[in-house]
């Protein structure tokens, strides 16, 4: 189900198609969201650098709309139909989560504007299901000198001894809110490492994102054990009790 905000503040049913240009999805569990401001954040920051309404109005009644019940994963969106730019809400149920993954190299990064989640979305749904007819999850994006960036919908870290590592934030990547909490929960910030595949043969690699939360590389990139999988359960546990009913405050 889709709702468009209006500029006076009101819901409506939404029948227009549109150009996509800001996207943030989260999971809500329960009426409970991790890192509900953050995505906030960076929703309302990526929709700044186009022109239309404010965020602010709408991202409270996002928050006061979200289900008490059950598992769903929303997802907020700024379109441009016509001459206008619309804020538009897609109810979605969550699918479900999966434990692993396995990446699929899809070569160069090739994304138009990195930083802002929505704008390149036809490019990296084309790729994830190139991943998938590949036998793979996600999708692997290297930068031209050939180092991790991310995966088409998750961040990447990876683990040396007990610290946490991860390509250096930058315009070539998307702010990931679930890269942040993991990086606060391991009690300092994720260390930026530039690093090709085949420097992370040996160590354990994770993709982070809002749906599935920690999920151990399994195949493309890394290595894998089964105890990985029992250290990463540990962690998603840390990460579900953040979850907290969302406010949005101006």
């Amino acid at each position: 189900m889709s709702r468009q905000w209006w500029d006076d503040g009101a819901w409506s049913p939404s029948g227009e198609t549109g150009s996509v240009r800001v996207i943030d999805s989260w999971l809500v569990d329960e009426g409970r969201v991790r890192g509900f401001g953050r995505h906030a954040q960076r929703f309302a920051e990526a929709c700044s650098r186009f022109s239309g309404p404010g965020t602010d109005g709408f991202l409270r009644a996002v928050a006061e709309s979200l289900p008490a019940r059950g598992r769903w994963f929303p997802r907020v969106e700024l379109v441009e139909t016509g001459s206008r730019t619309r804020l538009r809400l897609w109810r979605r149920p969550a699918p479900p989560r999966t434990r692993t993954v396995r990446l699929w190299n899809s070569g160069t990064d090739r994304r138009s504007l990195p930083a802002v989640k929505g704008v390149d979305l036809d490019h990296l749904t084309a790729l994830r299901a190139a991943a998938v007819a590949a036998g793979a999850d996600e999708a692997l994006l290297l930068s031209p000198e050939g180092h991790v960036l991310e995966g088409s919908t998750t961040s990447i870290v990876w683990w040396r001894g007990d610290v946490l590592h991860g390509p250096p934030p930058g315009p070539g990547l998307l702010p990931g809110v679930t890269r942040v909490l993991l990086g606060e929960l391991a009690g300092e910030d994720v260390v930026s490492e530039c690093a090709t595949p085949a420097e992370l043969t040996d160590v354990p690699v994770w993709t982070v994102n809002a749906l599935h939360g920690v999920r151990p590389v399994t195949e493309g990139l890394g290595r894998f054990l089964e105890a990985d999988l029992t250290v990463a359960e540990r962690w998603q546990s840390r990460l579900e009790a953040l979850a907290s009913i969302p406010v949005v405050t101006t």
